[in-house]
């Protein structure tokens, strides 16, 4: 059984994980962890007492962002327009994305545990507007994936321009008329 952390340790691993929550969203997944540490206004030997790989912090703070990202995915679902459910869902996503470069990373991760149920949710959303007759035929959430990924990029270079760019790749998702 893992015993509690003294309040003061408690505190620091509390100071480094809201510091690298910062840092990554900043810079991305390779930020150096020293940068985490001093935002933290620790030493980075405290860093890797409670963190002694990289992985580790990283891990603490998936979670959060991965659940934040599935109960996106839900509130999505529940609106009743499935064409808006899907464009909200991409375009919270693609706001994420422009503020956080960690959670770009992250949606990346194949090895995520919860990758599976953020990719059943996704698909219920791709389904519901193809039935809708509001998303093409041939799209599908690799497509989605890649379309979200690209934003992000848009992103990195010009953060004001994601929304246009965005706009423009939504036309693209949409069957034509003949």
């Amino acid at each position: 059984m893992e015993r509690p952390l003294r309040r003061d340790a408690q505190r620091n691993r509390d100071a480094l994980v809201a510091a690298a929550r910062e840092v990554l969203a900043e810079r991305g997944l390779d930020a150096p962890l020293e940068a985490v540490a001093k935002r933290a206004g620790l030493a980075i030997g405290t860093l890797y007492r409670h963190f002694p790989e990289r992985g580790d912090l990283i891990d603490a703070i998936v979670g959060e962002k991965v659940t934040g990202w599935i109960e996106l995915a839900q509130e999505s679902l529940e609106l009743p327009d499935p064409w808006e459910g899907l464009v909200s869902f991409l375009e919270r996503t693609c706001e994420l994305q422009s503020r956080d470069r960690a959670f770009t990373e992250l949606a990346c991760l194949s090895h995520l545990d919860d990758r599976a149920e953020v990719n059943r949710l996704i698909e219920r959303l791709v389904a519901r507007a193809r039935r809708a007759g509001s998303l093409r035929e041939d799209v599908g959430v690799t497509d989605l994936a890649l379309f979200v990924i690209a934003n992000s990029r848009v992103a990195e270079v010009d953060p004001g321009r994601w929304r246009r760019h965005f706009h423009l790749m939504l036309d693209a998702l949409r069957p034509r008329s003949e």
